[in-house]
């Protein structure tokens, strides 16, 4: 399940998380965006309680998107122990998001 998240919860549900977190910056004006979202369903399926799949539209939260200074999306960040160690930018097939993932258990 991808949780949708907004400035306010950031800190608790990605910084404080106790296990990876991957972070999808989107808007919902954003043509690849929708083409992205399924697979992170479909990952946070697959990595069930080892890592955590949030979602942020950067419309509403400015504040994270301007933190992380998204100028494109979708962006997938990866977060772990509260600290940034990866992105994907574009809507990139599974098979390059995977062992991004993988990188972090």
């Amino acid at each position: 399940m991808v949780t949708e998240i907004n400035d306010q919860s950031f800190e608790n549900e990605v910084i404080k998380s106790d296990i990876p977190v991957v972070v999808d910056f989107w808007a919902p004006w954003c043509g690849p965006c929708r083409i992205i979202a399924p697979v992170t369903e479909k990952l946070s399926e697959e990595y069930a309680n080892r890592v955590k799949f949030c979602k942020l539209n950067v419309d509403e939260n400015p504040e994270m998107a301007q933190k992380y200074r998204v100028m494109s999306i979708p962006l997938l960040l990866l977060f772990k122990d509260g600290q940034q160690v990866d992105g994907i930018l574009g809507a990139v097939p599974e098979s390059m998001i995977q062992p991004k993932i993988k990188a972090l258990l």
